[in-house]
């Protein structure tokens, strides 16, 4: 009798759960103006319903009826009339660094700051991005410590206010190149960044796959190479290409194999042309790129991500009486700023397919949104640099069937603006609404 009466209790306890767990969150969006496909008109008087976070229904406004939605005793419902607004997706941004940003005090800090303070600072960090309207992001290079995974899981949690993160990871850099991190330190501070074991420096076939691996057993969700020199690496090296064929080709293979993106950092046109010939899925920056590379960009699908606002700061710093880099640092900012709007426009008519992406922590986060006039500078039009932070970001990522547009079985990110950013792109720079997988952040 007694076994019964507790298996019964169990039983009741049991059905208590599962009746709690059939709680359903409803969040209703009336928007004024609704582009929930970027790329097709928006449409005036929508709704979006969105369920336990993800996206249910678009209807007319006039054909919502709350007595449809089958609503519980249980269920939380909330309704946001943004009919004065103008609302879409939430903003992709491909290329950030969340766990830094420029500043005087940053080659100190390398040495000063524990994981747990970047994971810290981060969270700062992921808060601004997602105020600004960025409701997914894609980290490519975070250092060696375990900072920029803790931040990926304690949003995707719910702990802190963030976007959804992408994380690499520490970069995959030859010894002595951009990505390495080490340069100017001293030899037994250098060997300390590197005895932890997830460095990402690799030299030959053999150490370059393994740094690939290492950074898929630590979770990284893809894989950046620096395929090149690059302009805040403190050393003279250039910018041109530093891995050996070889090597990029291990790279590819291994990331692939394992189910992995990989995106290379690139300025030199010989580094962007060896990593597109190599299979890679993406070039960050692309800055010397010309006619041959745009048809191996076509050929190969890939994606450029211009990061025009990281070219603009950089030049902004190196011209300033106060500035901070080093000589290196100063001489490539002046020498490879400036000419990235016209790279990002030579991209644009050659038919590249182009994906948003600042650079942020070289410019502070949470300016984000400064991207998209620097790309309607460089020749695109509003609509296709707001295609280019939503659908395109989307399938960059390989997540095109969860982001980018407002569709049933898609993520409930959205976020409202006063004003229509397909007339003025400028409008982006004030997001007054934001909200990711059904919860309001920003109102």
């Amino acid at each position: 009798m007694k076994l019964a009466r507790l298996i019964l209790a169990l039983a009741v306890v049991a059905m208590g759960f599962a009746g709690a767990a059939q709680a359903d969150s409803i969040t209703v969006v009336h928007a004024g103006q609704l582009l929930d496909k970027p790329g097709e008109p928006p449409k005036s008087d929508h709704s979006v319903i969105i369920r336990h976070g993800v996206v249910t229904e678009v209807l007319p406004t006039a054909n919502f009826n709350e007595a449809d939605l089958d609503i519980d005793p249980d269920d939380t419902i909330e309704i946001h009339n943004l009919k004065d607004k103008f609302v879409l997706p939430g903003l992709i941004d491909g290329h950030v660094h969340l766990t830094s940003e420029l500043n005087p005090q940053g080659r100190l800090q390398t040495v000063q700051m524990s994981d747990a303070d970047r994971a810290m600072m981060g969270a700062l960090h992921a808060r601004r991005t997602l105020m600004a309207g960025f409701t997914t992001v894609r980290d490519v290079g975070a250092g060696t410590g375990d900072a920029i995974f803790a931040l990926r899981d304690a949003t995707a949690r719910g702990w802190i206010p963030g976007p959804r993160i992408f994380a690499s990871g520490a970069t995959i850099s030859v010894t002595g190149g951009h990505g390495d991190g080490t340069q100017g330190y001293r030899d037994d501070i250098a060997h300390m960044f590197k005895a932890s074991g997830n460095s990402g420096t690799c030299d030959g076939v053999e150490t370059c796959r393994r740094a690939v691996r290492e950074q898929v057993r630590r979770g990284a969700d893809h894989i950046k190479l620096t395929a090149t020199g690059g302009v805040l690496s403190n050393t003279a090296a250039g910018t041109e290409v530093q891995f050996f064929e070889d090597e990029l080709q291990a790279i590819m293979d291994t990331a692939h194999s394992m189910g992995r993106k990989v995106t290379a950092h690139a300025h030199g046109k010989n580094g962007i042309d060896a990593a597109l010939a190599a299979g890679v899925d993406s070039i960050e920056h692309g800055t010397y790129l010309d006619a041959e590379s745009v048809r191996l960009f076509r050929r190969a699908g890939a994606y450029l991500v211009p990061t025009l606002l990281a070219g603009q700061t950089v030049v902004e710093i190196a011209e300033s009486p106060n500035s901070f880099l080093t000589p290196p640092q100063r001489a490539k900012s002046l020498l490879v700023g400036p000419q990235m709007i016209e790279m990002a426009r030579r991209a644009h008519q050659g038919g590249v397919k182009i994906a948003f992406g600042t650079d942020s922590g070289v410019s502070q986060h949470g300016d984000n949104a400064r991207e998209f006039e620097l790309l309607v500078k460089a020749g695109m039009t509003a609509e296709e640099a707001v295609y280019s932070a939503t659908v395109a970001g989307a399938d960059n990522l390989g997540m095109s069937d969860k982001l980018g547009t407002l569709e049933t079985g898609k993520y409930g990110d959205l976020i409202a603006v006063d004003g229509n950013p397909l007339e003025d792109i400028a409008v982006l720079l004030n997001v007054e609404f934001v909200m990711k997988e059904g919860v309001l952040y920003k109102d």
